[in-house]
């Protein structure tokens, strides 16, 4: 299995890039919150990285910018660990996924080391994304140099747009992991960069992509375990007064026997975004037409009505 050659600091690599690496094994953190940013500048400046390497950035953002608790046991928050760019997992619309390992070096016996998803946004300038202003109304600005900047789409205001559709994408996944919902759990946002759990299930060859639903060829048995845990997990956002906005078989993982879902930047508020209702329908539209071609007796519309018993 060959390994795509690392792409950092190289802007974005293109779009034809298939392959995969092999995943280190997850392990254990061994670091907490309250160690001094300073040292790990001190422990780190007579330190060097290889090409496609920087020291992890774990400790370096804000707290309130490291994933929420309780934190997964794979998770590596260790000063001493090392981020190695893997390649390209996924091209999208408005951001590229890559695959990142953090490990600690010379730490293969202890584990400590853990392969993510990092996402990273593009500008307003680099993306084919072209209906945000519908996804972002009633979301507000705090910082009036943001503002003007976003107003007059400056070159500052189009660094801030992808670092909102970013944080967008983190605060959805921290309040949907709070709720207990399917998604991956948020690692850590960091400007345009989130970083977050990497959803797998074992190939021949060890972990590798959980493949889309629109992929998956499920048994019956499966396939109403699946439904019943959309309609719980929708459910759930409807009644917490949110909508994906964009939920489809494209973007609904089939990890085994789970449903997760992904691609978050885009969750609206149901009753603040003047379409919420309109984006709501269209998710159960989506998803129940593929789960009707797959044999199961549903429909968008009724999914829609039951939801909205949740809603009010």
């Amino acid at each position: 299995m060959s390994t795509p050659s690392p792409s950092w600091g190289a802007g974005y690599p293109g779009t034809d890039s298939t392959t995969h690496p092999t995943p280190a094994r997850p392990g254990r953190g061994t670091s907490s919150d309250d160690l001094d940013p300073s040292f790990v500048f001190d422990f780190h400046a007579s330190d060097e990285v290889g090409d496609g390497q920087r020291f992890s950035t774990w400790l370096s953002v804000e707290p309130t910018c490291r994933g929420p608790q309780p934190r997964p046991e794979w998770l590596v928050t260790s000063q001493a660990a090392v981020d190695t760019d893997l390649g390209v997992l996924k091209t999208g619309k408005e951001a590229d996924a890559f695959l990142l390992e953090r490990a600690v070096p010379g730490s293969d016996a202890l584990g400590e080391s853990v392969v993510m998803v990092a996402k990273r946004y593009r500008d307003s300038d680099h993306r084919s994304f072209q209906r945000a202003s519908t996804y972002t109304e009633g979301r507000t600005v705090r910082n009036t140099r943001d503002m003007r900047a976003l107003a007059k789409k400056s070159a500052h205001g189009r660094s801030v747009a992808a670092g909102q559709w970013a944080m967008a994408e983190w605060d959805a996944l921290v309040r949907l992991t709070g709720l207990g919902l399917p998604v991956p759990y948020p690692v850590q946002v960091d400007g345009t960069e989130l970083l977050m759990e990497w959803i797998t299930v074992e190939g021949e060859d060890g972990p590798e992509t959980a493949p889309r639903l629109q992929a998956s060829r499920p048994d019956r048995r499966v396939l109403d375990g699946w439904y019943e845990q959309l309609r719980e997990a929708m459910a759930t956002m409807v009644g917490a007064g949110l909508v994906h906005g964009d939920l489809s078989p494209y973007n609904t993982l089939a990890a085994g026997e789970r449903l997760v879902i992904i691609d978050l930047p885009q969750v609206v508020d149901l009753v603040a975004n003047p379409a919420g209702f309109d984006f709501l329908l269209r998710d159960c539209t989506n998803m129940c037409r593929w789960f009707a071609s797959k044999g199961l007796e549903v429909d968008g519309q009724d999914l829609f009505d039951e939801l909205m018993a949740h809603a009010f």
